[in-house]
C-alpha cells in the first residue's frame, strides 16, 4: 500500500514486511497530554512542546504511531481516498499499541464528529471507524458512543497555525441531541491525528461541562 510492493505473509494485509518495519510505534516515556515520545529517561509528569499553552480539559492522552512513512500513507488513504479496506490493518496496529489499548480497555470511546456536510461528502467518519477498531482491539467492554456533534463547518485545519486552529474550533462542538451517557464511566475521545490538540480539547470541554470528568484521549497518529 505504501510502497506498492507485494504483500506476502506478515501481520498486515496491505503493508509489506519492509513497510511494516518502518512503522514507528509510540512507547513510554511519552508526553502525558498528547503521547509524543520522549528520548531518554523521564521521571514524573511531563508535557512536550506540542502541548504548550493547550491547558487540556482531559486527564491524559496517548497515541499509537508517529504520522510518517507507511503510517502516514495508510491514514491518508483511509481518510481521503475511501480506503475502508484498511480497517483490518488499523485494528492490527492498535493491537500492538500498549498505550491506546490500556486507555480504551473498558471505556466509552467517543469519536470526534464530522460536520453533516463533510460526512455526506465522505460517506463515513474516519474517527468513528478508528474508535470501532480500537474497541475491538481493546475488548474489556470497550464501546463506541456518538455523544458529540459538530456544529460548525470549519475550514480544514491543515494549513492553520496553533492559535488559528484553536480559534477555528471555538464552539464547534456540542452534545448530540438526546445524548445519554453515564458520567461516572471513563470516556476516551478518539481522533485520527494529534497536531495541536485543539480538536480533542474542544470535544473534551463539551463533555466536561456536561459532567464527564474522567476523560482521556487517544489518537491513531501523532503528527
Amino acid at each position: 500500500m505504501h510502497c506498492r510492493g507485494l504483500v506476502e505473509g506478515g501481520p498486515y494485509r496491505h503493508l509489506c514486511e519492509s513497510c511494516a518495519e518502518k512503522i514507528d510505534f509510540v512507547i513510554r516515556p511519552h508526553c502525558q497530554t498528547c503521547g509524543h515520545p520522549f528520548a531518554g529517561i523521564v521521571e514524573g509528569w511531563r508535557q512536550c512542546p506540542h502541548c504548550v499553552g493547550l491547558n487540556p480539559a482531559y486527564r491524559d492522552g496517548c497515541t499509537a504511531l508517529l504520522f510518517k512513512g507507511p503510517a502516514r500513507s495508510l491514514l491518508i488513504e483511509l481518510k481521503y481516498r475511501g480506503g475502508l479496506h484498511l480497517i483490518g490493518d488499523v485494528e492490527a496496529l492498535f493491537r500492538r499499541s500498549p498505550g491506546p489499548l490500556a486507555s480504551a480497555f473498558g471505556a466509552v470511546l467517543v469519536p470526534v464528529p464530522l460536520h453533516p456536510r463533510k460526512l455526506r461528502e465522505r460517506g463515513y467518519n474516519q474517527s468513528e471507524l478508528l474508535a470501532e477498531a480500537l474497541a475491538r482491539a481493546a475488548g474489556g467492554g470497550a464501546c463506541v458512543s456518538g455523544v458529540l456533534r459538530r456544529l460548525e463547518d470549519t475550514p480544514s485545519q491543515t494549513a492553520l497555525g496553533r492559535s488559528e486552529r484553536r480559534n477555528n474550533l471555538k464552539n464547534a462542538f456540542a452534545l448530540a441531541r438526546r445524548a445519554a451517557f453515564d458520567s461516572s464511566r471513563r470516556h476516551v475521545i478518539v481522533d485520527d491525528v494529534f497536531t495541536t490538540g485543539s480538536t480533542i480539547n474542544g470535544c473534551a470541554l463539551v463533555l466536561r461541562r456536561a459532567g464527564c470528568l474522567n476523560l482521556s484521549a487517544v489518537t491513531f497518529c501523532h503528527g
